[in-house]
């Protein structure tokens, strides 16, 4: 696939700096049908053909129930990837929106989702999920803790869920959401415009675009915050290889 080094190189350097790939391993990439799980998707299916420690792939969608979501697109991309496609179909929505009428609904959709994807990977025989955050992600949700919640936090790059003996893995940690943004369109990923009614009014896009304010008189400054996570080890984040404090980006 065209435009795929970049993506790849970012991978591969998150994948060697975590460990987040054992021999043997069989990866599910939970595919929410956005761009970043997409751009995940591809990268992984081009690691699985020269990695060293040998690893089986396959996609996980977990279809909340919204009207109007079609995933044949994500289908035809996993055929050309030669990648296992699951959709697993759940009424997570009508719980949210219909039963509790939850008025912030993005934290229990969140941990319904995910539960859902554990489980059904877990079922296909699977010992890792891969999810698609990237680098402004994890600027975001430690920024998202710390104005929100009062705390010191982020999520981790690795996490062992004991519940269902299951890797949780996030190999693109270390790509810009705007290099993902530039692949997407570059190979014109199936992306489905998700239907929720709540999506794009949360409080991760309120953050993203604070952030975006504050960068404009402070170039490099996603960077620097997620050199400050690395050097204060957060949450399992730790200067590694080449991506120490990511000076290199600083200067783009």
């Amino acid at each position: 696939m065209e435009h795929i080094k970049r993506v790849l190189s970012y991978v591969r350097r998150a994948v060697d700096d975590y460990d987040m790939i054992r021999e043997g391993d069989k990866i599910a990439v939970g595919v929410s049908a956005g761009k970043d799980s997409l751009a995940l998707l591809c990268a992984m299916a081009e690691l699985r053909r020269f990695y060293p420690k040998p690893f089986e792939l396959c996609a996980v969608t977990v279809d909340m129930g919204f009207e109007g979501m079609d995933f044949s697109g994500i289908q035809a991309l996993c055929d050309e990837l030669e990648v296992p496609y699951h959709i697993i179909h759940t009424e997570i929505s009508k719980i949210i929106f219909d039963v509790r009428k939850e008025k912030n609904p993005c934290s229990l959709c969140a941990k319904m989702r995910r539960g859902a994807l554990y489980r059904g990977a877990k079922e296909l025989g699977c010992t890792s999920v891969a999810l698609g955050h990237h680098f402004d992600d994890v600027v975001e949700t430690f920024m998202l803790n710390l104005f929100y919640e009062g705390r010191i936090g982020c999520f981790q790059p690795v996490t062992y869920l004991s519940n269902t003996d299951i890797y949780m893995i996030r190999p693109m940690i270390y790509m810009p959401e705007k290099d993902v943004r530039y692949f997407a369109g570059k190979v014109e990923l199936p992306v489905v415009k998700s239907t929720c009614p709540a999506d794009g009014n949360t409080e991760r896009e309120e953050m993203k675009k604070l952030l975006a304010h504050l960068e404009k008189e402070n170039k490099g400054l996603r960077y620097r915050i997620f050199g400050a996570i690395q050097r204060g080890e957060i949450d399992g984040f730790r200067m590694a290889g080449k991506m120490q404090g990511m000076k290199q980006y600083e200067e783009e």
